[in-house]
């Protein structure tokens, strides 16, 4: 029908060609994004699975990048290990070297003294040895190395220094007092909420010798109890406090009953007995609850100035040797481990960026056909378009006549 009131076949070619055009300027935003997904109306339960994949692969990612810090903190330790390996072999060679009778006395004193000296910088070196202030030869902390997953890779540092390695001289008596109850992980509850009043203040009060006293307040873990490495902790950090330096408090391994116990270290050589006590609930740090033992007397217990102070430091640093090569090697393994995590973490969140690939990203052969069909029948439309909207004159030469 010939009309001049309605173009129905301009509103056609107008309806059709905005329908060509919003399938070229999706084609558009898809090749120039590099995306098939790019809005949640493209695909909203894709656009969901891809989110929740990135968030997969972000982790993942962040994952490699903890364990392979982890094997530069591992790599730091175990550097400052290969220093004292060569200590400790030097030191042993001075120990052969007193233990034979065809030296004097003072030249013993003189083997002597390079034996502390080295002595000293092991402490030294397992001091200050740090990555990011945390030290794997001076404590006994278990440092949780998070994978990207649920899982963890659990790095438990040990004391390296002269004296938890047994090749100190000794200058002086020295004490040390281990708690009776025991646990099987340092980490595990060894004092429970149950031990703690709630209400009042639950103190532990201890000092060596005319040293003022250190209290520490345990209340703070009332409602949960608390670990023998959360003790130990809070130990040496009131003693830190207190303005001693070193650490009292270690979480030491019993190889009697293969358990960790609470031991309270004097660290300064001569000075008088420990004196305990306690507030409140928390029996198990009790006097009674803990025994005392000497290590070393007067120098004589390990020193270079005799052959039989000789003798039994080759003793004690075959011991150091095979403890500090036994601590090397696990430094050493869990590197080897870490590494292994990494490529299994990389491999992962390879994969996963491919299945993110196959759902959010624009197939470009197939999209460019879409585009140039597009295109045509844009161009298509808007000739059309033209040719509609010139209809009604064909009218207009009716009305003429």
């Amino acid at each position: 029908m010939l009309a001049i009131k309605n173009n129905l076949m301009a509103d056609n070619a107008a309806r059709h060609l905005g329908r060509s055009y919003e399938a070229l300027a999706k084609s558009t935003e898809r090749l120039s994004s590099g995306l098939r997904i790019n809005s949640a109306k493209d695909d909203a339960a894709g656009l969901a699975v891809r989110e929740l994949i990135r968030a997969d692969v972000a982790v993942l990612k962040q994952g490699s990048r903890n364990a392979r810090d982890a094997v530069s903190m591992l790599q730091t330790a175990e550097g400052a290990m290969g220093v004292i390996d060569n200590i400790l072999i030097r030191m042993k060679e001075l120990a052969e070297q007193a233990a034979t009778d065809s030296y004097s006395n003072e030249q013993r004193s003189i083997i002597n003294a390079e034996y502390v000296q080295l002595s000293l910088e092991i402490d030294r070196i397992a001091s200050s040895t740090a990555f990011n202030s945390i030290k794997l030869l001076d404590s006994t902390d278990t440092y949780k190395i998070h994978l990207g997953t649920t899982d963890t890779i659990d790095i438990a540092a040990q004391k390296m220094d002269s004296t938890t390695l047994g090749v100190k001289v000794s200058t002086g008596t020295k004490e040390t007092w281990d708690n009776k109850r025991g646990v099987a992980c340092a980490d595990d509850e060894f004092l429970a909420a149950t031990d703690i009043t709630a209400d009042t203040a639950d103190t532990f009060t201890f000092h060596f010798g005319a040293d003022a006293d250190v209290v520490v307040d345990i209340g703070a873990f009332d409602a949960s109890g608390v670990s023998l490495n959360g003790l130990v902790n809070a130990i040496n950090t009131q003693w830190a406090a207190d303005g001693n330096s070193g650490y009292v408090a270690y979480a030491q391994f019993d190889t009697a009953s293969q358990q960790y116990r609470l031991r309270l270290e004097n660290p300064t050589a001569g000075a008088g007995a420990l004196t305990i006590t306690n507030t409140n609930n928390p029996a198990p740090l009790a006097a009674a609850q803990f025994t005392r033992a000497v290590e070393g007397t007067d120098g004589t217990a390990l020193t270079l100035t005799t052959t039989a102070g000789a003798t039994a430091a080759l003793a004690a640093l075959t011991l150091a040797i095979n403890n500090k090569d036994a601590y090397r090697a696990k430094l050493g393994y869990l590197m080897n481990r870490l590494e292994s995590a990494t490529s299994v973490i990389d491999i992962q969140a390879e994969n996963l960026l491919n299945a993110e690939s196959r759902i959010s990203d624009v197939d470009v052969a197939t999209e460019m056909a879409a585009m140039t069909r597009n295109q045509v029948l844009s161009q298509a439309g808007i000739s059309m378009l033209g040719q509609a909207n010139s209809m009604p004159q064909m009218a207009l030469q009716l009305l003429r006549g």
